[in-house]
């Protein structure tokens, strides 16, 4: 940064020093005054350490906010990052049961879907696991909304009926 460019920078941030802390002030609602020119000071330091000093600045305002604006970003994200948990909320680990059981009921429903036709097996799959839409599935396929919906519930009908042990006796009952 050349001698000139040093002595703009260093009289803009004197004459707006205090409007720099109160924007930073206005946009940390919890932080002490003390960090708010914390954030001015190291915008300021690093400003005059900047990496490419033959770059010019177009418009010296807007780089300092927008250099503000970052910083104080940062120092929400580095908080955050820091931040414990209360001991209550803390993740104690996978549970090894719980997974099994996970993993037990995928295997059956999967030997479920094995049972459907192949229209009702991909809306099925196509819903339930890639999160499509009937409406974008239904342009694509050519196929009615109202059919797609039918066979989503014929295929969980299905499913359900398959994993909870019941079978279809109602068509044996009916007929003599």
């Amino acid at each position: 940064m050349t001698n000139s460019k040093q002595r703009e920078l260093a009289e803009f941030l004197r004459e707006e020093r205090g409007t720099l802390i109160g924007y930073v002030r206005r946009r940390i609602d919890e932080a002490a005054d003390q960090d708010a020119e914390d954030i001015v000071q190291d915008v300021i330091v690093s400003l005059f350490d900047r990496a490419d000093p033959t770059v010019p600045i177009q418009n010296l305002a807007a780089f300092v906010y927008r250099s503000l604006r970052n910083r104080i970003i940062d120092r929400f994200r580095k908080r955050r990052e820091t931040a414990e948990l209360p001991e209550d909320l803390r993740d104690p680990g996978p549970d090894p049961l719980a997974e099994t059981e996970r993993q037990e009921a995928l295997e059956r429903m999967f030997s479920a879907m094995d049972g459907l036709s192949p229209d009702d097996k991909g809306i099925l799959l196509a819903t339930e696991f890639e999160g499509r839409s009937f409406k974008d599935l239904a342009e694509e396929w050519g196929v009615p909304l109202g059919t797609l919906l039918a066979r989503k519930s014929r295929a969980l009908d299905k499913i359900r009926k398959q994993l909870t042990g019941q079978s279809d006796h109602r068509k044996k009952e009916l007929t003599p």
